[in-house]
């Protein structure tokens, strides 16, 4: 595909190794260090995961196709091999031969459907597997910025014995705040790599709920910038 229609695996994996060096660097040994090379595996993982779901399972199509037709061989083998009786049908028996057969036709057209559509269903479950994690993860994100106040550090007390600690100057805040953002916005584009070659539905919709919630969780923590720029000044890059 052209290089600007298509997210490319390589490049999202780049970024967050670029990513984790610099919270790495300013946040030596922090959990959101930590928590973005747990990104970091998950993305690479992701690249083979999604190459796997977009590439045609052919051993399982095989079979499929196989069975199906062996159903409506022997389908076509009992219709053209029926005789009917001599006597003929009295109302009631022919009443529970159409019954019979329509049973018969409903269940044949299940498993057909059932065995067209297990290679999407197959992929289906590997790929909400997947996206399941990547939610996960974008909720473990919203847990590491949950007590970063920026009323808090930029000013002054009314902490009680309870309250989080304030090891951050304004600076690094604003900082720790906008790596959280850009591992939401990649944590979306993760997930937007299982259906760029696999437009189920489900999986589809799935993914856009992801981005709804990056989205969401990313608004909260800019409303919380946009309150530390406007009272400390904007932290240097």
């Amino acid at each position: 595909m052209p290089r600007y229609r298509s997210l490319d695996p390589g490049e999202i994996v780049r970024t967050l190794e670029a990513l984790s060096t610099r919270i790495e660097e300013r946040f030596p040994g922090s959990g959101l260090g930590r928590l973005c090379a747990e990104l970091l595996d998950v993305a690479r993982h992701a690249q083979a995961r999604a190459a796997w779901i977009a590439r045609p399972l052919a051993g399982l199509r095989a079979g499929a196709w196989v069975l199906v037709t062996l159903i409506i061989a022997a389908l076509v083998t009992t219709l053209v091999t029926f005789r009917m009786p001599e006597q003929g049908f009295d109302l009631v028996q022919f009443i529970q031969v159409l019954e019979a057969g329509i049973n018969d036709v409903v269940l044949i057209g299940v498993a057909v459907f059932f065995l067209v559509t297990l290679e999407a269903r197959v992929k289906r479950r590997r790929a909400l597997d997947a996206l399941h994690e990547l939610r996960v993860i974008a909720h473990i994100i919203d847990m590491h910025q949950l007590t970063k106040d920026p009323e808090r550090v930029a000013g002054p007390g009314g902490d009680t014995q309870s309250s989080p600690r304030r090891s951050l100057a304004p600076a690094e805040l604003g900082r720790y705040l906008d790596y959280c953002s850009e591992m939401l916005s990649l944590t979306g584009k993760i997930a937007a790599l299982y259906v760029q070659r696999f437009p189920d539905t489900v999986a589809v919709a799935t993914v856009n709920e992801i981005e709804d919630l990056t989205t969401g969780l990313s608004r909260k923590i800019w409303q919380k910038l946009m309150i530390l720029h406007g009272s400390a000044g904007r932290p240097p890059a």
